[in-house]
């Protein structure tokens, strides 16, 4: 009746092949007619299972027919449409499916299929995901505070940069020779001190404008998807590994003198301009030791669309700092340390750096497009050798070409060649197994830098066998995720077995590539409180929004009308199209019929917060379900 729930219906695809022959007709052993509370007429209800019987003409038998089916499924605490699901029946074959499953299955399975229309089109849109998205079942959660602290974290990142920028030989050295010039050619003091502001602010300009420029040009979207494609990724482990023997001193990276020359004799023409063309002097000849550092930088930081721009006003302001600071006081020259082979030192340890940092790239690449070549053992023990090799430099065990022979081993160097060695075993306790989860005990200085933990060779009690098979044998997408957890990397498979337990979802949208995910998983969720919690009372669906891994056809999607070619890009555009956000981590509760419990949650830190979110899903969803979590 008008007002009622959404009946039954189907839209077959008549074309030459087949017509159809009357109405399609219903019957089911536990059909009822009876007047619902909900809708307030009197409604047809197909209980339990139910058989759909259409009459058609066909020509070709061995041509399948396809059709669209309409219904709703409701319970006791509401009800769920589903619209455009796909039907298809092999007539050669004798077989017909609804979505992914077999039509014999169970009613309430269909929600299994796909949200896939004639077969090219994807439309995510869940609509009571997006209604209680914006207006949650329960009043506690919280928003996503991930975005504030990525920025201050991508300057201090520049800033960091910058520092290390001002060791190096080809800018520390210009430090009292360009202060010098301004104090000592200007008229007075005042004019020194106001030249020495301009020549740091002209820095910062000139480094900020190169971040927009390269975001203006690669385009926000590009940057982000640069960040974890593989192609690139792998593009980064080698340049970085350039840039690592380029600090070792094999060889040196320098632009065009004429670029040099040119614009050094613009800045003698003096003024504001002259100043200017000064400090893009600088630029350019210190260029052999900012470049690797400056490119590091915005490598780290292209996951966001202003992370060049930020992480080059952190890198200026560094570099700019002390030159405005020796122009105002000019005293504080006497109490910087001469130039010297420690400046060599500096660039030694930095392509120590580098080459360590380009590991992160490769394990990057390798998780994304399931290479299956750098899991956490090895990269560990590469991080191991690198680090040791560094504490072998810094004690003199070795030197690189250019190097003069070493005297004697200063303090200085001694403390951080000791500091090296530190850090080397440190590393090695990275291979201790936690008792909960069996496996290895993540670091927390590498969270975001080496693999996660889960990912390895040599723990084959964690790995994908150990999951119950009765469950694995109907579910592709389940597998055991991080810190041990049983998992689904399927959204509609997820939410189906959540159905048939009874328990919440936590839906987590996370990469491969994700720094603050990785944070998460191994600083949050290892803890007691928050990990029996998603082992015991939740249904947790891992999204990989990075999954590079293709799917079987390439899609459109409704809503971007972008081509969808890989796993990743299918769920990313899951979670704009039903949650308006496209940072990750994003983790939402939500009850199996697909509506959300509380605010969703962005990366924040402090495992006692995280367990309180969790409570405060669960408490919301007890609130409402009216049975116990897990029953039937």
């Amino acid at each position: 009746e008008e007002g009622g729930p959404i009946p039954v219906a189907f839209y077959y695809d008549e074309d030459k092949n087949i017509t159809t022959i009357g109405e399609t007709k219903e019957e089911s052993p536990h059909k009822e007619k009876a007047f619902d509370k909900l809708f307030s007429v009197d409604v047809i209800k197909l209980k339990e299972s139910a058989t759909f019987t259409q009459r058609v003409k066909v020509k070709d038998i061995s041509k399948p027919i396809d059709a669209l089916m309409d219904y709703m499924a409701c319970d006791n605490k509401g009800c769920v449409a589903y619209t455009d699901t796909p039907v298809k029946i092999d007539f050669a074959n004798l077989k017909g499916a609804i979505g992914t499953e077999q039509i014999n299955k169970m009613f309430p399975s269909v929600a299994l299929a796909q949200p896939i229309l004639n077969g090219d089109i994807l439309d995510s849109k869940r609509a009571s995901l997006q209604t209680t998205y914006v207006e949650p079942l329960g009043d506690c959660g919280e928003e996503n505070t991930a975005n504030g602290q990525g920025y201050l974290w991508t300057f201090i990142l520049g800033f960091a940069g910058g520092l290390l920028a001002l060791l190096t030989p080809c800018v520390f050295p210009m430090i009292p020779l360009t202060v010098s010039y301004f104090t000592k050619g200007s008229k007075d003091r005042k004019s020194g001190i106001r030249n020495g502001l301009l020549y740091g602010l002209s820095i910062v300009v000139i480094y900020v404008a190169m971040g927009l420029l390269i975001t203006s040009i690669f385009g926000s979207t590009a940057l982000n998807t640069l960040s974890t494609d593989a192609t690139a990724n792998t593009i980064f482990f080698l340049i970085f590994v350039f840039f690592a023997f380029s600090f070792f001193g094999y060889y040196e990276l320098t632009l065009p003198s004429s670029w040099a020359n040119k614009t050094d004799k613009m800045a003698d023409g003096g003024g504001l301009l002259g100043i200017f063309f000064m400090a893009f002097t600088l630029s350019l000849v210190s260029f052999s030791c900012t470049g690797p550092i400056i490119g590091s930088a915005i490598v780290a930081s292209a996951n966001s669309a202003t992370g060049p721009a930020i992480v080059m006003l952190g890198f200026s302001l560094a570099l700019a700092l002390p030159f405005g600071l020796f122009a105002a006081f000019p005293a504080w020259l006497n109490s910087l340390p001469r130039s010297g082979s420690w400046m060599n030192t500096v660039k030694a340890v930095l392509g120590f750096l580098e080459l360590a940092l380009a590991f992160k790239f490769l394990s990057v690449a390798d998780m994304t497009s399931h290479w299956n070549i750098l899991p956490y053992e090895i990269f560990m023990g590469i991080w191991i050798v690198i680090f040791g090799l560094m504490s072998l430099y810094l004690l003199g065990v070795f030197k690189f070409p250019h190097e003069n022979s070493m005297k004697k081993l200063s303090k200085a160097r001694l403390a951080f060649g000791l500091a090296a060695l530190a850090f080397t075993i440190y590393l090695g306790t990275g291979f201790r197994v936690n008792q909960n989860t069996k496996q290895y005990t993540s670091l927390k200085a590498l969270s975001g830098i080496a693999p996660p933990t889960y990912y390895n060779y040599f723990r084959p009690d964690v790995a994908e066998t150990q999951v119950d098979p009765a469950i694995k044998a109907r579910f592709a997408s389940y597998t055991k995720c991080a810190n041990n957890l049983d998992c689904f990397k399927d959204y509609y498979e997820g939410i189906s077995y959540a159905a048939e337990v009874n328990k919440p979802v936590l839906l987590d949208f996370t990469g491969y590539g994700c720094v603050n995910c990785r944070k998460t998983e191994e600083h949050i969720w290892i803890e007691d409180e928050v990990w029996s919690k998603l082992n015991d009372d939740f249904v947790l669906i891992s999204l990989y929004v990075d999954d590079r891994k293709k799917l079987d056809k390439t899609l459109i999607s409704k809503s971007s009308k972008e081509k969808i070619r890989s796993i990743g890009k299918k769920w990313a555009d899951f979670q704009i199209v039903n949650f308006n956000q496209n940072s990750q981590p994003l983790y939402v509760m939500m009850t199996p019929d697909e509506k959300v419990l509380a605010k969703p949650r962005g990366f924040k830190e402090g495992v006692k917060d995280y367990a309180a979110f969790l409570e405060c899903g669960l408490n919301t969803f007890k609130l409402i379900n009216g049975k116990p979590i897990g029953s039937k």
